[in-house]
């Protein structure tokens, strides 16, 4: 379970007892609750970056929802490794590229909704239940018709131009780093330094493994455990120091 619902109120409490209600045997495990409130892009790279290590076949239900009880579809995504249950709003859709799209269905068969289905809780009452009834061996195309057209935000794409590679920022973490959307695939042979544009700075990289492979308050580019290339400052904030913050442009081209 992912979703911005913190764990002061009810909500993530909830949502485990309709799952556990229609499967008691689910186990269940909580990325995280604190994603800033409504920040899809946040989400999606906590998602992306934990579901890669659960066993094949594992179902993620994600809600961070601003669009709760609006026309937004509600989907469940079938990828090589598992399945992605959550709002039609991006927030599924950069894990689910990362493993791989095999369908996308949009989640309209009532049988596999609570029978009231609030207008602002669909976490409660259509993800939760279609994430257990998907986890106890219900077909993913009995949970409604599948869809060709989810919707794909900005951040989940990575465009080459003249050279160079052109993404954004997805996250900046508790250390500082600065994370962006570029994976480590999309780099492909990395150089030994980088030419890296990014929040009106302009800066030659040198490209490593580790954190210290920069001097102290050394800035250095690097793919960190998650898979994303990411610029740091050695026992420093590169954010801070950059004044950079998600959504910023990013241009890295080989130096």
């Amino acid at each position: 379970m992912t979703s911005d619902f913190g764990v002061k109120d009810p909500y993530v409490a909830q949502m485990k007892a309709v799952i556990l209600s229609i499967n008691p045997n689910a186990t269940i495990i909580d990325i995280t609750h604190d994603v800033e409130k409504f920040d899809i892009k946040m989400g999606a790279f906590m998602l992306a970056s934990a579901a890669p290590y659960f066993p094949e076949g594992t179902v993620h239900v994600a809600v961070v929802d601003p669009g709760v009880g609006t026309k937004r579809r509600s989907i469940l995504v079938q990828t090589k490794q598992g399945f992605f249950v959550g709002p039609d709003n991006g927030l599924l859709m950069l894990v689910a590229q990362n493993q791989g799209i095999e369908h996308v269905y949009q989640l309209a068969n009532p049988k596999f909704m609570l029978p009231h289905v609030s207008s602002t809780f669909h976490g409660r009452d259509v993800f939760a239940p279609a994430a257990a009834h998907l986890e106890k061996g219900a077909p993913p195309s009995s949970f409604g018709p599948e869809i060709t057209d989810p919707i794909k935000p900005a951040f989940v794409e990575v465009k080459r131009e003249k050279g160079s590679l052109v993404g954004e920022v997805l996250h900046i973490d508790g250390f500082g780093n600065i994370i962006t959307n570029i994976t480590r695939k999309e780099i492909k042979k990395p150089a030994e330094a980088f030419n890296v544009e990014l929040a009106g700075a302009s800066l030659k990289l040198r490209f490593g493994q580790t954190y210290a492979d920069a001097k102290l308050q050394e800035f250095i580019t690097l793919v960190g455990s998650h898979g994303f290339l990411e610029i740091a400052l050695n026992q420093g904030s590169a954010a801070e120091w950059l004044k950079a913050k998600a959504g910023d442009k990013i241009s890295v081209s080989p130096a």
